[in-house]
């Protein structure tokens, strides 16, 4: 009987996110976003006692679009998530499903030593990593 090859984290992230600053306005935000070509805003951490946070384009939606305000007075901080639920990057994308599914998350960011190294979404989880175990 043959072992089944274990998908890490990260073995299936992507690298594609933004990471600033909480005092960006929504609207310097939207336009990295734009020039990146990407979907996730990382929100550094002030300092070593800090979280990372998190903003998506649904959360720019809900808080920023839907209730009329006005994105260039709007900072990331404002609407942001944090802290973040963090995925490390060594665990089995089994578990991570099952974290999202637990917390409700559609994104997480993978963090190595205390280091953003890519973001995982439950389009990595099921394109890459379901199926990466059956091209065996």
């Amino acid at each position: 009987m043959t072992q089944k090859k274990i998908i890490t984290a990260r073995d299936v992230m992507h690298t594609q996110f933004i990471a600033v600053d909480g005092l960006m306005t929504v609207q310097e935000a939207i336009r990295r976003l734009r020039e990146e070509g990407v979907s996730v805003i990382l929100v550094n951490k002030r300092n070593e006692h800090d979280a990372f946070g998190i903003v998506l384009l649904a959360d720019i939606a809900k808080k920023v679009l839907a209730r009329d305000r006005s994105p260039e007075r709007v900072n990331i901080y404002e609407i942001m998530s944090k802290p973040v639920v963090r995925i490390d990057p060594e665990l089995d994308v089994r578990y991570c499903a099952r974290l999202f599914d637990q917390f409700g998350l559609s994104v997480c960011p993978v963090i190595e030593k205390d280091h953003v190294i890519g973001m995982i979404s439950y389009g990595e989880l099921v394109l890459k990593g379901l199926f990466s175990s059956y091209d065996q």
